[in-house]
């Protein structure tokens, strides 16, 4: 009679570096604000029906046409039916207009961080394991990469892209490839630095080829300051795409996102002062809630950063 399979079981390290962050208290505010409101974007359709609202419905009842839009009553128009109240002008939900927005500021954020960790890892490896010439090669296009203005050369790029273009997808692939040199950076860096140490040269005095000691040696010690730096490039990512917006050639309307919103708010920060405070209150919550949290990941994962960051 065959005994059942034994239960899978944490490496001892994962338990000690996850009950490391249960004590960190910045990282358990961060994550969980992180969370939540990772949680509203998913749940974006959801929440709009239970709001009984549509983002792309316009109210024009709800608006004074004699003071050029304003929402009527106070605060924006918040009501029983409009939990934010409305959009200026519009008379759009102000809710269903943010929720959504969630889900393409952080959906633009989340995809260039992914894209941007999978190009710089594969650059900094393939330089770190490279020979001489290899790594010459990849080491000055990462400085190229690195002195590209890039946030001029983004608003050019995507000002010259047709408007049928998918914007949020466009976003993050135009971000991700502009600002991959310095995870590439830091992963030659640990590259060159693991591929001294014993167990790897004993993979390859046991014949294992480069691919094999970089997926089974070098990638697991690369993931510690490949994830923390993730954490931190995220929230940057984030800023880069509500500037973007911000400056009319990101996410164009009806497409919502925070940055669109913000940039849209100008002309009415003064006539209706919510319809700033709501994506912009929401915006810098989100974006320290990240940095909370990378803080967090960051002195965990790291050692020597453990007593600085305290």
């Amino acid at each position: 009679m065959t005994s059942p399979p034994a239960a899978p079981t944490v490496p001892p390290r994962a338990r000690t570096v996850w009950h490391r962050l249960l004590r960190d208290r910045g990282f358990v505010i961060g994550a969980s604000i992180v969370l939540v409101m990772v949680a509203v974007a998913v749940a974006a359709p959801l929440l709009d029906r239970a709001a009984g609202q549509d983002p792309n419905t316009y109210h024009d009842t709800l608006l004074d046409s004699a003071r050029g839009g304003v929402p009527l009553g106070r605060f924006g128009g918040i009501s029983a039916e409009h939990w934010l109240g409305v959009e200026p002008g519009t008379g759009r939900d102000l809710f269903a207009r943010v929720v959504y927005g969630a889900r393409v500021s952080l959906g633009v954020a989340v995809s260039a961080t992914v894209l941007q960790v999978v190009i710089g890892v594969v650059v900094g490896v393939a330089a770190g394991l490279g020979g001489r010439f290899v790594d010459a090669v990849l080491s000055r296009l990462v400085d190229l990469v690195l002195s590209v203005p890039s946030l001029v050369l983004a608003i050019s790029l995507l000002a010259i892209v047709p408007p049928s273009w998918p914007r949020p997808a466009l976003l993050a692939v135009v971000i991700a490839v502009l600002g991959w040199g310095g995870t590439a950076r830091i992963s030659r860096g640990e590259t060159l630095s693991l591929r001294t140490r014993d167990y790897v040269a004993a993979a390859r005095v046991s014949g294992s080829g480069p691919w094999r000691v970089a997926r089974r040696e070098i990638l697991p010690g690369l993931a510690p300051p490949v994830l923390t730096y993730a954490a931190l490039i995220l929230p940057t990512n984030m800023i880069i795409e509500a500037g973007l917006s911000f400056l009319g050639v990101g996410v164009r309307p009806p497409t919502p996102s925070w940055g669109q919103m913000l940039s849209t708010a100008t002309t009415w920060f003064r006539a209706d002062p919510m319809y700033v405070a709501v994506p912009g209150v929401l915006l810098f919550l989100t974006l320290l809630a990240f940095v909370l949290a990378a803080t967090g990941l960051r002195r965990v994962l790291d050692p020597r950063q453990r007593e600085v960051l305290r």
